[in-house]
């Protein structure tokens, strides 16, 4: 017998009973669908929090926070710490930055309280630092600032209270209105001597300001100042990087720190690619690092578990959906058996007869994957639409934006065609070779 025939004949059995068959197809559909919908969470879930990583983090950025020594502890990392970064293949750039205290800075009646911060411009430069107006700094006066830096500017003068609205914002009409570059300021530095505060200002102009971060979440209010800036405050402090003395120990030498000693070391490779081999250098020479790679191996490896522990449960459902086909397909054989007996006295292969039936139980396991492959889309789509109005509703909350509770990658529906597909041979698999062993003359009386 023809394979063509073979399928015909199958199509012609399988409509002798309809409600059998719809309904051991739709008990496979709602397995297949409740499969694919509980996987789906997982990756909805899994996706989401990737989204969210790397929308939080820039994939090539790696951080550095110092080198581990025999003793078991870290040092800092200093310029020879830089030199050797940049030498390490596939690193774009190498950022380092030196943290000041919190200081007031005035402009004009306005003041504000922000970080100051020595870096290296070029190396911030390669490493992706736009402006969104003015100029990069060139002489010792000159400072760079963030672009929040002026949002937070408010009239020396006023109330607190009536300067801000409830929400905690500046109040639009105390705003600083005026263009910041080209502007004079003055960054008040304040020291203890003697149980009181001392305070030095030294006259500073703003000259760029630092572009508008691309996340809607980042705030930018630190002021970029040069080494000459820090060499003044470190003077009139007398401590490393301004830092104010303990009034209870007034007395005590504050800790030293070299002058090549960085607080914030960061390297930039040229593409994601390269990150992994830039973190297994660092390793291999003791210094320790954290990445978007690192984060997301550990997030992988974490969802990898709970997605097979999901499809591992979906199984079960299709297994149980499979007692329906193998019920099913033993009726089939049952009630089919003068065909048999036919087919067999005519000369008919036992390994054909055993591959008609085995074919019919495909047929009815892939129409049930497909029917249930496209309810389950049709219920992540309602499952993601729905679902942040209901929490909304019942509960008051609003999702996080972006989240994705439901999602069904190529892969899914792949997989579970394929267990549905292997489970379904396996049902059918005990009546096919049932029906290869019925007797002819037995067959032929209506018996088996």
């Amino acid at each position: 017998m023809k394979l063509k025939d073979q399928f015909r004949f199958v199509q012609q059995n399988m409509k002798k009973n309809k409600t059998r068959l719809f309904m051991t197809i739709l008990a496979t559909a709602m397995s297949v669908a409740f499969l694919i919908v509980l996987a789906s969470v997982g990756f909805g879930l899994h996706k989401s929090i990737v989204k969210e990583t790397l929308e939080r983090r820039i994939v090539t950025e790696i951080e550095v926070p110092g080198k581990e020594i025999e003793s078991g502890g870290f040092s800092v990392l200093t310029d020879k710490d830089i030199t050797f970064f940049e030498k390490i293949e596939d690193v774009k750039a190498v950022t380092r930055r030196k943290n000041l205290q919190d200081y007031s800075f005035e402009v004009d009646t306005h003041q504000t309280y922000a970080q100051a911060v020595v870096a290296n411009m070029p190396a911030e430069i390669a490493a992706g630092l736009e402006l969104a107006a003015g100029r990069l700094p060139e002489k010792g006066n000159e400072i760079l600032v963030g672009y929040h830096f002026v949002e937070n500017l408010r009239p020396a003068a006023e109330n607190g209270e009536e300067v801000y609205d409830e929400q905690g914002n500046i109040k639009e009409e105390f705003r600083f209105k005026e263009d910041l570059i080209g502007k004079k300021v003055t960054m008040n530095v304040l020291k203890l001597e003697e149980g009181k505060e001392l305070t030095e200002s030294l006259e500073l102009t703003i000259v760029g300001i630092r572009k508008q971060p691309t996340k809607e979440w980042v705030y930018d209010p630190l002021v970029f100042v040069s080494e000459d800036v820090l060499k003044k405050v470190e003077a009139f402090t007398g401590t490393p990087r301004g830092m104010m003395k303990d009034s209870n120990n007034a007395d005590t030498d504050p800790l030293s720190i070299p002058a090549d000693q960085y607080d914030h070391v960061k390297i930039y490779a040229n593409d994601m690619e390269s990150v992994k081999a830039i973190t297994t250098e660092l390793e291999a020479n003791n210094y320790p690092s954290y990445s978007v790679i690192n984060e997301l191996k550990d997030v992988n490896v974490m969802f990898t578990i709970v997605k097979a522990g999901l499809i591992f449960i979906g199984t079960i459902a299709i297994l149980i959906a499979s007692i329906g086909i193998y019920n099913t397909m033993t009726m089939a054989v049952t009630e089919r058996a003068p065909d048999i007996g036919i087919m067999k006295a005519i000369g008919a292969n036992p390994g054909t007869i055993k591959k008609i039936f085995l074919l019919e139980s495909s047929y009815i396991g892939l129409i049930g994957a497909a029917i249930g492959t496209i309810v389950a889309y049709a219920i992540s789509f309602i499952v993601n639409f729905g679902l942040p109005l209901i929490i909304k509703q019942a509960f008051g909350e609003e999702p996080p934006e972006g989240l994705m509770f439901s999602h069904i990658p190529l892969s899914l529906p792949v997989i579970s065609f394929v267990i549905c597909y292997f489970v379904t041979i396996l049902s059918g698999l005990r009546p096919a070779q049932r029906a290869t062993k019925v007797d002819v003359l037995q067959a032929m009386r209506r018996e088996v």
